[in-house]
């Protein structure tokens, strides 16, 4: 057959074979023509048959035949045929390629040639059987013509066409809804019903776009999974050698990665100079030789080097010289930064960026550092105290109890080790109870008194272990008072006043063991103790039991021990709720009762009569706690810490060791009048630390609270009790102090504005001044006398006060440094009154300044002070500075204070009459004086003294430099820069004073940018153990928060925010978290309180119980954290109480007494 049909005919001519052999090439014998001339009548007939019938809408394209011929059994079995025969194919070049991917195939030359010949002899069989196949398809496809009709042969239906498939699908059976590629794929246009509105709906039967839709990506934020750990990896660090600073100009600046860089030589491969070795032998086409290849070019391999090479100088050291005891504590401290480092301990490649570091792991190398350091130094406290702390961590509390113990037993005589291992016992929830800490107390005092008085030989008395001993006396009360036990605490007060001042002579020289015993029958004979009424003393009873006995008392009619009108009162309002009507009655108790119960033997009353067993205490309670105080300033201390216990501002302060354990107020943010008079302001000194019977609520004034009427007299028995007992300064500072507590009721009433009570309590304390000042030995007391005038100035009375001044000063014979600061109050007092009025000059304070100087008697004011007595007093004070340097000691305390005097007058008067930087000036001089860095003509005063008393003088000149900063800013322009350097400045120095810490927060707060504030407080807290930093870093935050809500919240209503809060209330979380992890925070109530109270506001009761429990576990012994989480959590008011009943702690109102006072 011809390759084109058209022309067969023309190329089977007979008469061209000569042109047949030439177009041989058109022919093609596997083409036969009968297949295609059937297959074109049968579709013409097809297509006629359809026409001639009726016109169908919808006809199935597969004609169904009533018999079925064996030829549609036959293109089955072709079609299957063909199908195996395919999937063999494929399976065979499949598992082909297979075996060549994975090199599996193990055919040789050989077999290569034999395939190949196979190839080719089946190459014509195979051609052969296609043939056949393509004839015996064809041949099939004419008779299956008659049967089925293709939709693309059929011209003339273009309409609505379908094909019908009968085979059911069993998926519809086992699936509630149709398989999705069955439905057809559509959009709507428009959202209204269908059928509803046709002109406004259409439905687009078009498909999906087969374009792949690339999803957006959105930049990723630093806090991610993948950026935080990019944050996480060590950066490369970069460093440039510090040269001097060059004449010539330069045309960059020059980056070294290390300092050990050796800079390139200029060469023609490199002529700026600029290629390091490396590349310039790559240029060269030379390798680096092997000992550099060696070498670690990555900063981890650089850094990973010095540590090693640290580790070893640290073993050699140790291995060298192991009886140093500091070098082995830096070799532990050092673990930390080993373990800081990326990857020096890494197991595996990589291991660096895959592990954390586990914490377990750094503490067992110092454990182990720490054995081999005992093991070399049997005798070391520092050591062993150490690994005790280290294996916190590891070991339960029973058995960390026991290695304490056995510590203790083979050091009784070191007081630091038994102030750690009482703080241990105190801070151990499982195993605290109050009973159990307070014999721990006892047994530790008895035990250094016993070392103390040589009847241990084994181990002599450490230096300083009187001091210590009281320290621990001082902490022991304050944890009774925290407990609750305040009976216990004021108890041991006056057994301590009566065991050192009242001590019998046939008994002094006992050792303190044998006193303890004679001093018994004194405590249970009922004998009145100190600061109750008619106390005698342990001496005068003693003497009067020698001669027979006392002489019976009538009793007092209007003496009444109990407040019955207290009692009945204490629960005022029985509609409140239960746990409120409880916190108010137990506080109630508290405030009343925290005297001991005695029984008045007057009334014939005996022990059986006390309603609470609780309230009396035995002698068993405190005898193992009493101490000889032999040093006569310890006895003094004594007395100010049982005043200042008792709410009397003395000016003693709990020991460093305690202090924060007792902190428990914050009446440390309260600057009273600081605010209005800053020149002037009475500091109380309170601490933070609560006086006896207060368990108020946090946020309490601490100068709105005065005891009852039974309080009063006891504080008022206390001062006639123990005046007498000294002379002198000491004697003053205790009608110091008296004056002091009863002015601070009258600045109560001035905050109150209660006139009623001012004007009384005005009157009862001008009454005390005026008998104080009619003794004979306090005529020429001008601490009184300034403290009377100060009086008379709060209340108003100005020209009475200036009386006052007048005649002191009148009075007045060698220039001391008392008349210093009469002189310095009262122009203070004018000064603040001149910037009050606005309009008056200050010539009255610059007159009193002035007439200081003068060696004549002191007048009153007549009119302005002449600039010739002005230059005269200012070189008076300038020569007077001078004597001072220049022949006086610091260490001497009356030198001291005539120095903090005479700087304190010189700087106020430079102010008046110069300016504020001459003031600062005079203070820079004194601060270069006493710090040695400026005294050409000798050394400085540092030398001279101790270091504490430099910088007692150095604190108080700062604070009058603060101070009169703060006073100049307040009446007028003035930037706030310098006092902001002054108080930084400061703080440096005295990290510790509460007054610089008040005022700078005070100042800091009228900033809108933190940032500053929060470096300085990050670097103060990183330089410093004190938790000052911490407490008013938090407090000044919360006041930066109160600040933003303030301007959000408009009339209690909630407006847009203007000022983002920019996470405070996290940066606050944090900064508690991290006070609390400091050395000293784990174990401050106070700060616990201030956490608990904040996480309360913010309104997550879940978390705050999380807190409150966290608090638990380092400070049980608090009652006003259950007290706090009474008023916080009122359901868990049962369980808290419990607990409370459970840790032994003062619970005054059970509730069972309390559901019998509510039934009344």
């Amino acid at each position: 057959m011809a390759l084109f049909p058209a022309f067969a005919g023309v190329s089977e001519a007979p008469d061209s074979r000569r042109s047949r052999k030439e177009l041989d090439w058109l022919s093609n014998p596997s083409f036969c023509v009968g297949t295609i001339t059937s297959l074109s009548q049968q579709t013409e007939g097809a297509t006629a048959l359809a026409s001639e019938g009726s016109p169908l809408t919808r006809s199935p394209l597969k004609s169904e035949p009533s018999d079925e011929s064996d030829t549609n059994v036959k293109l089955k079995q072709t079609s299957r045929k063909k199908k195996k025969e395919k999937k063999k194919k494929r399976k065979h070049q499949h598992h082909k390629k297979t075996k060549r991917k994975h090199g599996q195939s193990s055919s040789s030359g050989s077999e290569l040639d034999t395939d190949s010949e196979k190839d080719q002899s089946s190459r014509s069989r195979d051609s052969k059987k296609e043939s056949e196949k393509v004839n015996q398809e064809n041949a099939a496809a004419a008779d299956i013509g008659h049967c089925f009709i293709w939709l693309e042969d059929i011209q003339a239906l273009t309409g609505e066409t379908f094909r019908t498939d009968k085979k059911p699908d069993p998926a519809n059976w086992e699936y509630k809804s149709l398989y999705r590629g069955d439905i057809a794929r559509y959009k709507r246009k428009g959202d209204s019903c269908l059928g509803i509105n046709p002109k406004k709906q259409c439905i687009s039967w078009e498909g999906a776009s087969t374009e792949k839709k690339h999803p957006h990506k959105h930049a990723e934020r630093y806090f991610t999974k993948k950026n935080v750990g990019l944050m996480k990896v060590d950066g490369v660090a970069i460093s440039r050698k510090t040269e001097p600073p060059s004449s010539e100009p330069v045309s960059f600046i020059p980056v070294t990665d290390s300092d050990d860089v050796v800079p390139s030589v200029t060469t023609w491969l490199n002529p700026l100079g600029i290629y390091d070795q490396s590349t310039t032998q790559w240029l060269q086409g030379q390798g680096p030789s092997e000992q550099e290849s060696k070498q670690p070019d990555s900063q981890p391999d650089r850094e990973n080097m010095l540590l090693k090479a640290k580790v070893e100088e640290f073993n050699r050291r140790v291995r060298e010289n192991p009886r140093d005891i500091q070098l082995w504590m830096a070799f532990v401290a050092f673990q930390d930064e080993v373990m800081k480092s990326p990857g020096l301990y890494a197991i595996e490649e990589g291991g660096q960026e895959k592990r954390k570091r586990s914490l377990k792991l750094i503490l067992e190398k110092k454990l182990a550092i720490l054995e081999r350091a005992i093991e070399s130094n049997q005798s070391s406290v520092d050591l062993k105290l150490a690994k005790l702390q280290l294996c916190t961590e590891f070991w339960e509390p029973s058995t960390l109890v026991k290695e304490w113990q056995k510590l203790i037993f083979l050091h009784p005589n070191n007081t630091a080790l038994w102030q750690k291992y009482l703080l241990f016992c105190q801070s151990q929830f499982s195993t605290f109870s109050v009973s159990k800490i307070h014999s721990l107390y006892g047994k530790c005092l008895s035990t250094l008194s016993a070392v103390k008085d040589g009847s241990i030989l084994s181990h002599p008395e450490l230096p300083g272990t009187e001091e210590a001993m009281f320290a621990l006396f001082l902490q022991q009360c304050h944890f009774l008072r925290q407990a609750g036990h305040s009976e216990k605490a004021v108890s041991l007060f006056q057994a301590m006043v009566d065991f050192t001042f009242f001590k019998p002579d046939s008994v002094k020289d006992l050792p303190t063991k044998g006193q303890v015993e004679f001093f018994e029958p004194f405590w249970d004979s009922g004998e009145p103790r100190a600061g109750e009424k008619g106390a005698r003393g342990w001496r005068a009873w003693m003497h009067q039991q020698e001669r027979g006995g006392w002489v019976a008392i009538s009793p007092d009619d209007d003496d009444d021990d109990d407040d019955p009108e207290g009692d009945a009162q204490e629960i005022r309002d029985k509609t409140l709720p239960r746990w409120q009507v409880w916190l108010t009655a137990e506080r109630s108790r508290d405030q009343r009762h925290w005297r001991p119960w005695r029984p008045d033997k007057t009334k014939k009353q005996t022990e059986e009569d006390c309603e609470d067993p609780e309230r009396q205490v035995l002698f068993d309670d405190i005898g193992q706690s009493l101490i000889r105080l032999s040093s006569q300033e310890l006895q003094f201390q004594l007395i100010a810490a049982f005043l200042q216990f008792l709410g009397v501002p003395s000016g003693f302060g709990p020991p460093a060791s305690c202090l924060y354990l007792a902190m428990d107020e914050n009446s440390i943010f309260d600057n009273g009048l600081c605010d209005e008079k800053p020149l002037t302001s009475l500091n109380l000194s309170y601490s933070g630390v609560s006086c006896v019977g207060r368990t108020d609520q946090l946020g309490c004034r601490r100068w709105t609270r005065a005891h009852n009427r039974e309080g009063e007299e006891f504080i008022r028995n206390i001062f006639h009790l123990v005046m007498p007992l000294f002379s002198g300064k000491e004697k003053s500072q205790l009608y110091f102090s008296w004056f002091q507590y009863e002015m601070a009721k009258v600045i109560w009433g001035l905050h109150t504005k209660n006139k009623k009570r001012l004007k009384s309590q005005g009157k009862n304390c001008k009454k005390l001044a005026k008998n104080l000042l009619k003794e004979p030995e306090n005529r020429n007391n001008f601490c009184l006398w300034k403290q009377y005038a100060h009086l008379e100035w709060l209340l108003g009375n100005t020209e009475d006060a200036r009386k006052v001044f007048d005649t002191a000063l009148s009075m007045a014979g060698s220039k001391d440094h008392e008349l210093c600061e009469l002189s310095l109050l009262y122009a203070e007092l004018e000064v603040e009154l001149w910037s009050d009025l606005r309009g008056a000059s200050p010539a009255r304070a610059v007159h009193v300044l002035t007439r200081l100087t003068e060696n004549g008697s002191y007048g009153p004011f007549t009119g302005p002070v002449l600039a010739i007595h002005i230059l005269k007093a200012r070189k008076a004070y300038e020569h007077a500075l001078q004597d001072c340097w220049g022949e006086s000691r610091v260490s001497d305390p009356a030198a001291r204070s005539r120095l903090i005097s005479l700087a304190k007058c010189f700087m106020l008067f430079q102010y008046l009459t110069v300016g504020i930087e001459a003031a600062a000036r005079v203070y820079e001089q004194v601060l270069a004086k006493l710090k040695g860095g400026d005294a050409p003509e000798g050394p400085g005063l540092e030398d001279s003294g101790s270091p504490q008393s430099v910088g007692c003088v150095l604190e108080a000149v700062t604070l009058m430099h603060t101070s009169l900063l703060r006073f100049h800013s307040r009446v007028s322009v003035y930037p706030l820069a310098p006092l902001r350097e002054a108080l930084s400045q400061a703080l440096k120095l005295y990290p510790d004073n509460q007054a610089l810490w008040r005022s700078y927060v005070q100042v800091q707060s009228k900033s809108h940018d933190a940032s500053k504030t929060r470096r300085f407080f990050d670097a103060i807290t990183r330089s410093t153990k004190s938790l000052e930093p911490w407490l008013f870093a938090i407090e000044a935050e919360k006041m930066r928060k109160r600040l933003v809500e303030t301007v959000q919240r408009v009339d209690g209503r909630e407006v847009h925010i203007t000022i983002p809060e920019t996470g405070l209330t996290h940066r606050i979380k944090a900064l508690f978290e991290n006070a609390i992890r400091s050395d000293n925070g784990g174990q401050c109530p106070l700060l616990w309180r201030m956490y608990l109270n904040f996480l309360v506001s913010l309104g997550n009761k879940e978390r705050s119980k999380g807190v409150f429990y966290k608090a638990l576990q380092n400070c049980p012994w608090a009652k006003v954290l259950y007290m706090d989480a009474v008023d916080y959590f009122p359901d868990d008011m049962q369980v808290v109480l419990d607990l409370m009943t459970e840790k032994e702690l003062r619970v005054r109102l059970p509730l069972e007494e309390l559901e019998l006072l509510l039934e009344d």
